[in-house]
């Protein structure tokens, strides 16, 4: 439950924009200390403040795009957002020194989209569709 106390306290904090913004994309109003960015210009905080925060949801990400979804998020950030890394990747020396050369780039899940994996099919239908052959009248 968010309280109105701390409501006011993160408007003050972050301005009247930003709370705003936070209010119609997260439904609450954080403040905390900016952690980095990601190559698609996603931006990930956190709020070590225990007695602000409802636990579990001090650290989250501000997506760059306005139509979002959680595959937008890049798995070396994904470990940091859901504990399983300690440090970020911004400042983790083993993530920046294991990119090995065969990683490809992230991309988003685009099922659903234009871009989605369509397969290609060579086999011929069992049941072919009826289709009418017509002729000029006389």
């Amino acid at each position: 439950m968010v309280s109105l106390h701390r409501t006011l306290r993160n408007l003050q904090r972050v301005g009247l924009r930003e709370w705003w913004r936070q209010m119609q994309y997260i439904g609450d109003a954080k403040s905390g200390r900016f952690v980095g960015k990601d190559q698609f210009g996603n931006r990930y905080y956190e709020n070590l403040n225990a007695a602000e925060e409802v636990p579990g949801r001090h650290r989250w990400v501000d997506y760059a795009q306005h139509e979002f979804n959680a595959t937008q998020v890049p798995p070396e950030w994904h470990s940091w957002i859901q504990h399983i890394r300690k440090d970020p990747p911004s400042s983790d020396s083993v993530m920046q020194a294991s990119s090995p050369p065969w990683k490809a780039p992230w991309i988003e899940n685009l099922t659903g989209t234009r871009g989605a994996f369509k397969t290609y099919n060579t086999t011929t239908p069992k049941i072919n569709a009826w289709e009418p052959k017509t002729r000029a009248r006389q």
